[in-house]
């Protein structure tokens, strides 16, 4: 037996403004709830494989470095796909890489470090 992940969850100050970066920067459809959070949900039929986000309003700001962050895979050109998410509110950041990844580092307008690859796992 195995698990899956089937939501990511994210701790937000400013629901308002991480539903607008996440749901546009992922392409996904936005549920509010009346408590506060909100869900983003895939497009169209999404498959079992592909996770739901959801945005818990925690009222507090973000400590210290993500122990744990998404690895993105464009769906096109990458540094076309960084542009954008930073024109949506990313900016970059350094948490120590060396010029030399196959990944760019990037933060959401809340300081949620994540990274956009320049191509998808393999094996």
């Amino acid at each position: 037996m195995a698990v899956r992940i089937a939501q990511c969850t994210i701790d937000v100050e400013d629901l308002d403004l991480m539903v607008s970066f996440w749901s546009a920067a992922l392409g996904y459809e936005i549920e509010r709830g009346d408590d506060g959070s909100a869900k983003l949900w895939p497009p169209g039929q999404p498959s079992a494989s592909s996770p739901s986000f959801w945005l818990q309003g925690s009222g507090t700001a973000k400590r210290g470095k993500n122990r744990l962050h998404l690895d993105l895979v464009a769906d096109g050109d990458p540094q076309a796909e960084v542009r954008r998410l930073v024109e949506l509110g990313a900016r970059h950041v350094d948490v120590g890489q060396s010029g030399t990844e196959q990944f760019t580092v990037l933060a959401d307008p809340e300081g949620n470090e994540f990274c956009v690859l320049d191509s998808a796992p393999t094996r």
